[in-house]
């Protein structure tokens, strides 16, 4: 596994369980009791951003972020960073380690702290997890109306890679002729790695086994071999296909396009155009971003809200 190249990470960080310079801020490694009140803050500072530009949140009812801490604190392979101020929690972040690229997210702020160094700091630490843990890229997806976090992530080293809009609509009941779709199953996965390696230059087979474990997985076929895949249509699912087609039959066939939607490039213009010419709707624009390794795919994917 191929180490994060140093000029890229901040040149200062915060050590874990001591206060930091900015408003007494003290920054700890999370656990399971700390997700009602992470929750809570993930909720508002969600609403409280997308209110302010006019978009709709990407989680719309608090429940829905309270089951997603829940996994959070209790994902084996996620590192959690929680922030405290006066000993009250004032946000969180989280670093993915499932496969040889980390993914961050979801960052959140209680809204009164927002637009401080608290972000800074955060992004911080779980990017010195990622050096000290070897990975050979980190990657993050941003809302690009977000500007403030935009300028942050630059600044911390991330490059823009994809413009990505979120998707949402009906289920669309379609089938393409020659693209057989089907639920995958572990005897998939060996075939699945080596598309993704393909496609990306690495693969993604715990998100993709854990998928295929919840029943959320599907393969597609064309000439008796596996030429896609997806974890799940939605917005924490990822997909990979040898073509266009293929995508096709992944997006056609899911019975819904589950949380906020799908991501997808947008300089995929032909199936971003096929997309809309089937009703789906544009919910919001957002960026892919990285840093370190980042090989520019030759299929195509769609990614997850983490890459």
């Amino acid at each position: 596994m191929s180490r994060i190249p140093s000029q890229h990470l901040p040149l200062q960080l915060s050590p874990l369980d001591r206060p930091t310079s900015d408003l007494s801020l003290t920054l700890r490694l999370g656990s399971s009791a700390d997700a009602p009140a992470c929750a809570e803050i993930c909720y508002e500072a969600f609403k409280s951003i997308s209110d302010r530009h006019g978009f709709p949140p990407d989680f719309p009812m608090p429940e829905m972020a309270q089951d997603m801490m829940s996994m959070l604190f209790s994902q084996p392979d996620v590192y959690a960073i929680v922030a405290e101020m006066a000993g009250q929690i004032v946000g969180s972040n989280f670093l993915w380690e499932a496969s040889t690229i980390a993914g961050v997210g979801p960052i959140t702020i209680a809204p009164h702290l927002q637009n401080a160094t608290l972000g800074r700091r955060l992004m911080e630490a779980v990017l010195e997890r990622a050096q000290q843990q070897g990975f050979a890229g980190v990657r993050l997806v941003q809302a690009a109306f977000h500007n403030r976090s935009l300028a942050l992530y630059t600044k911390l080293g991330f490059d823009v890679q994809e413009p990505l809009a979120l998707l949402q609509g009906a289920a669309l009941g379609l089938e393409i002729p020659g693209y057989a779709v089907r639920p995958a199953i572990e005897a998939d996965l060996a075939a699945c790695n080596r598309l993704c390696w393909q496609v990306h230059g690495f693969d993604r087979g715990r998100e993709l086994l854990q998928a295929i474990q919840q029943g959320t997985a599907t393969v597609v076929e064309h000439d008796a071999r596996i030429a896609g895949y997806a974890t799940l249509i939605g917005f924490f699912g990822h997909a990979v296909g040898e073509n266009n087609e293929d995508l096709k039959a992944l997006i056609g066939a899911a019975k819904s396009f589950e949380g906020a939607g799908f991501l997808l490039p947008t300089r995929n213009n032909q199936l971003f155009r096929w997309c809309l010419h089937h009703g789906l709707r544009i919910v919001q624009p957002m960026t892919l971003m990285s840093l370190g390794l980042y090989n520019q795919p030759t299929g195509t994917f769609l990614p997850s809200i983490l890459f």
